[in-house]
């Protein structure tokens, strides 16, 4: 089993929640070929609204892939952009600054953001359980 974080806003997220799905990559398959069924996946959200929202840099979901293979959205067939499906745990929106000293895939706590600028990426299972263990409760 693999975990995942994925960067995105917080308005698609919360699209993402409610048709209980991901993309990664502005829709590219890719990274979503990765990922198997059970993988942890967490949502980290940097703006409130892409592209230019406000900052809020707080991890705003998480969920485990329920599926198999990525497939393309049934909605917009005319726009190539795949999904997998997740099933979402009942979570808080978390703020990711006191967990900075605690996660391990931050290298440079100075400089922590840079991390996320590769939009999707894995992280071992103790960082995966720093977030789930904040989101959750």
């Amino acid at each position: 089993m693999t975990n995942w974080i994925n960067t995105v806003s917080r308005d698609h997220v919360e699209l993402a929640v409610r048709g209980r799905f991901t993309q990664a990559n502005h829709g590219k398959a890719a990274m979503l070929r990765k990922m198997a069924r059970g993988d942890w996946i967490a949502f980290y959200s940097p703006r409130v609204v892409y592209p230019d929202g406000e900052p809020l840099q707080a991890f705003t979901a998480i969920g485990r892939i329920a599926d198999d293979e990525p497939y393309l959205d049934p909605i917009a067939p005319d726009v190539e952009r795949w999904r997998r499906n997740v099933d979402f745990l009942d979570c808080v929106e978390t703020p990711i600054r006191p967990l900075i000293e605690q996660l391990d895939f931050i290298e440079d706590k100075q400089r922590w953001g840079f991390k996320f600028r590769f939009g999707v990426f894995k992280v071992d299972d103790h960082d995966l359980e720093v977030i789930r263990s904040a989101m959750t409760g």
